[in-house]
Order: structure tokens, then sequence, then C-alpha cells
């Protein structure tokens, strides 16, 4: 069964959230399908790492290391930047009654499927077809142990675990993969290879060896589970309350129709807010943020920064980054500038009560002091800012 993911969609947090995130999570280490994770393979691994960065650390490209960087450095403890007012700076459109056209808060029962179909995707299963022979680019799941000259070698087994491979797309030395054409599942091979001469590994370089490979299986199409009540409380229930079908549906429904509302008024404010100047030092926050996440995304994969980014951007240093993602910085940076600025004009306030009701309608949990302590109490109240912010325009649009 493939990895069943919950459908990130039904917890709209703000789009801020993702930072909030950043750092306390850990990626998933995966390996190259063409790595050496055995020694059937020919190439190096390329394995990510499960480790996150501190935010007391901030690895820069070129060897150079920024200064610490706490989120909520630069911010006043209501969420606010420090000693600035937004409306200084913002001349905000009417945000009372904004119109959302019909298109936008309507969700059509296709647009409802096509997001359901992509949720059971998460559940899909892949059907085992254990009664032909393997062909060219069947995708195979197999079991191998390696040896020479009789004796079994260090990774040259997958120690009964099972790993699929593409018939003449997986990359393994010499024919290896080619042998198993015109066999089927359930059948032992006794696959027959020559490492190359310059494999790497003394032991193993120029010589012949012999897998005995058994075919577990071919991968045949994905079989989405059945939509129904049982599922329902099978996989959701815990987490969002959905006891139904029905209810699944409508709760996808709702949360859609809020995702696009929220996308559909923000552009508004963005659009139509006059933003006279920029101040240096909210331009100067998100790019401290930016390269805060790059940073532990780094991490996460065992990279440093530098080769982090030169992978995703093609720079070299911190302030080439800056100079390619100039109009993005700066776009959020006038979205952060706004969010002050409606927050200011619409009295908008952060409470305790506040913090807890968003971590445990958003995260599961009113414990909030871990996510408080990593990032300060500033910050937090910069996310949920946003999250009232937010409502606030929702519950006073007019829909069309």
């Amino acid at each position: 069964m493939k990895n069943a993911k919950k459908w990130t969609g039904v917890i709209l947090a703000a789009s801020m959230i993702a930072s909030l995130m950043a750092g306390c999570g850990n990626a998933d280490s995966s390996t190259e399908s063409t790595g050496e994770t055995s020694a059937a393979e020919t190439t190096a691994a390329e394995t990510g790492s499960s480790e996150s960065s501190s935010a007391a650390e901030s690895t820069a490209a070129s060897g150079e290391t920024t200064a610490a960087f706490q989120y909520s450095e630069g911010l006043a403890d209501n969420g606010f930047f420090d000693n600035l007012k937004a409306l200084d700076y913002v001349t905000l459109p009417t945000y009372q009654g904004i119109e959302i056209p019909a298109d936008v808060h309507t969700i059509t029962d296709e647009k409802l499927q096509e997001t359901l179909d992509s949720v059971l995707g998460n559940f899909a299963e892949t059907s085992q077809i254990t009664d032909r022979e393997v062909a060219d680019g069947d995708s195979v799941n197999i079991d191998y142990v390696g040896s020479v000259d009789g004796v079994e070698f260090e990774g040259g087994t997958t120690n009964g675990a099972g790993t699929t491979v593409i018939i003449g797309t997986t990359k393994y030395i010499d024919d290896f993969l080619e042998q198993l054409i015109g066999h089927k599942p359930g059948e032992t091979v006794q696959v027959e290879v020559t490492f190359p001469e310059d494999y790497g590994k003394e032991e193993l370089n120029g010589k012949d060896a012999v897998f005995v490979t058994k075919i577990n299986y071919i991968e045949g199409e994905d079989v989405l589970p059945e939509f129904n009540d049982a599922f329902v409380v099978e996989n959701f229930q815990t987490d969002y309350g959905w006891n139904n079908a029905e209810e699944m549906k409508e709760g996808i429904r709702s949360d859609l129709q809020e995702s696009a509302e929220t996308e559909f008024l923000w552009d508004y404010m963005t659009k139509n807010a006059k933003i006279s100047e920029l101040p240096e030092t909210v331009l100067d926050y998100e790019k401290k943020v930016m390269v805060q996440q790059y940073t532990s995304s780094a991490a996460n994969y065992g990279l440093d920064l530098a080769t982090f980014i030169n992978m995703q951007y093609g720079v070299s240093t911190v302030e080439e980054l800056y100079e390619k993602l100039a109009d993005e910085l700066k776009a959020a940076a006038e979205k952060r500038l706004i969010i002050q600025a409606l927050a200011e004009d619409a009295s908008l306030s952060v409470e305790a009560e506040d913090l807890t009701k968003y971590f445990s309608e958003n995260m599961g949990s009113e414990d909030y002091s871990l996510y408080e302590e990593y990032y300060g109490a500033g910050y937090l109240k910069m996310v949920v800012l946003y999250d009232q912010a937010t409502s606030y325009l929702r519950e006073n649009a007019a829909r069309l």
C-alpha cells in the first residue's frame, strides 16, 4: 500500500503555516533507484538525511555564516513589526464587502470529485500480477542474494525486503534485469553478471558474480479503495471528525470554498492596496526567513545551503539568491505589511486564548509551548494575525 498521507487541503491554516513548521519537521529520507543501495547497482547513492537545523544556526553559501536568526527577531510581542506602523506606509482599499464572484466561491461537483480522487490516490494499492512472464518495461518486485566465488558479499542482498525495479530503465550492472525477461513471478533465477573493472570496490572490480533472484510479482495498475463510510471512519474520523462519506464530501467542499475565497481576497488586497514605501526592515525580515527555511530544507537532505540553492536555483551565494528572487521577496514582504495594516485598521489582536484555539484547530493540540520556544511569541502571533485577518475578510465579504 502506498504511503497514506493526510490530505493537507483539509487544514486550511495560514499560508505562512509552511514557515511556521519549517525547521521543526524532518524530511523523509529517500534513495535514488539508480543509487548504490546495493552492490547490484552501478552508481553511488544519494540518500537524504532526516536531520533538521536549529534556528540559531544558518550556514550561508560559500562557507559564510549568517548571524543567528530567530523568527521573532524584529517583531513586537503582539505580532507586529517592532516600532513600525504599517498604516504609515499602506493605504488600504475598502475591505468590507469585497465581492466574491460566484465562480470563485461555488465548488462544482467536478472539482469536488477531482479532489476526492486525489485523496483516494494516496491510499491506492498496487495490484500484483503473478500469472504472466516478465517483459521489457515492467515494474517488477524482486529479492536477491549476490555472491562471488560462492561467497556472499556485503551490500549484495535485499535481505528479503523486496525492491522494485523497472526492466530497461533501472540501472543495474551488466544485463542483470534483462535476464529476468521471460520468467514468471514465483521463479528463482540465477542471474550471472560481471562487475565493471572500475566499479569502485576492490573486492568486486571486474569480478563475475551470481545473484540468486526471486521474482515476487509484476506491479500492475493502482487500485483505489472504495469510498464508503467505513473508509472514512478508518482514515479520517480521528483527525477530522468525519463519520461517513457524505460528511467527508461536504467537509472537502467547504474547505475548497474557503481556500478559493482566501486566495481571491488576498489577491484583491495586494492588488488594490497602495504602498508608498516598503520599509527595509520588512524586506530584510523576509530575506532572513527565506534563508532560514532553505537552510533547514538543506539540512533535511544532508546538504549545506550553498549546495541546496545551487541545485534549486543555480546560484552560488545568498546575495545571488536575493537577486534572483527579488520579485518574490518584495511581494511577500508587501503582503506581510498589508496584513499588519489591516490588523491595525480593524483593531485585530491575538490573545493567549486565540493561540490556544489556533493550535488546537490546526495542530491538534492546545499546547504550543514547543513552537513558542522555537519561534517566539511574536512570530506565532504574526501567523495567527494572518488567520484572523483572513477570517475578517471572509466574514465581511459579499458573495455574488
